[in-house]
């Protein structure tokens, strides 16, 4: 029996839902096109609902990898290489509940990487084609992605996506065929709010506070 939900992921066999439809398959297609981009609403929005039902749509085309930085304690921001380590685990965890191959969910593990670079590195390799004897690409999916986005830390993770989106359009890296941000706040207006907390100090050549570090869509 069907109830209406008003907390936490609604699940259309168990609640009663609007159909959004529509939006999915306008934000599949984005996915198909291998865009990057944020979904940013205030909480009750069905942001998390939205992503479960993309996860679901996309699960036989693609390994999506779906995690949230929610239940991440402040102590996996302290330091580069406590967020890579993090960020890795996230990933391997996430992809237990995929059809990746054994192979592609051990290889994801890796206590050789301790910062940003050697991350990039990383995700190169695991996403090359043919990395995974499926063949299918990688879609990562990250809910509450702004919780610790008063932390420069957060800002070089962005900073390092952006970089990597880049360079795979100059065909000259291999990354996730497309990132999903979903929070509360607007990624472009990151640095204005670690301003007003007294979390960032911008250098005096930097003129423009809206120019994030993700700056992709």
């Amino acid at each position: 029996m069907r109830r209406f939900n008003v907390t936490g992921v609604c699940v259309p066999e168990k609640h009663y839902m609007v159909d959004i439809g529509d939006k999915l398959a306008q934000t599949k297609n984005m996915i198909d096109y291998g865009d990057y981009f944020t979904i940013n609403r205030a909480r009750q929005y069905g942001k998390t609902t939205t992503l479960s039902l993309l996860e679901r749509l996309l699960k036989d085309e693609y390994i999506v990898t779906s995690i949230s930085f929610e239940g991440l304690g402040d102590e996996c921001f302290e330091s580069t290489a406590a967020f890579c380590r993090a960020f890795i685990g996230l990933i391997h965890e996430a992809l237990e509940f995929t059809d990746a191959s054994d192979e592609y969910k051990k290889g994801w593990r890796n206590d050789g990487v301790a910062d940003f670079m050697s991350l990039g590195r990383h995700i190169t390799n695991m996403c090359k084609p043919g990395a995974d004897v499926s063949g299918k690409k990688l879609v990562l999916m990250i809910d509450e992605v702004d919780k610790s986005s008063n932390n420069r830390t957060f800002l070089n993770f962005l900073g390092m996506l952006r970089d990597k989106y880049l360079k795979r359009e100059r065909a000259k890296d291999h990354t996730f065929h497309s990132v999903i941000l979903a929070g509360v706040y607007d990624i472009k207006n990151i640095k204005q709010k670690m301003m007003s907390e007294g979390a960032y100090a911008p250098a005096a050549t930097e003129s423009n506070l809206y120019n994030s570090p993700w700056n992709i869509a």
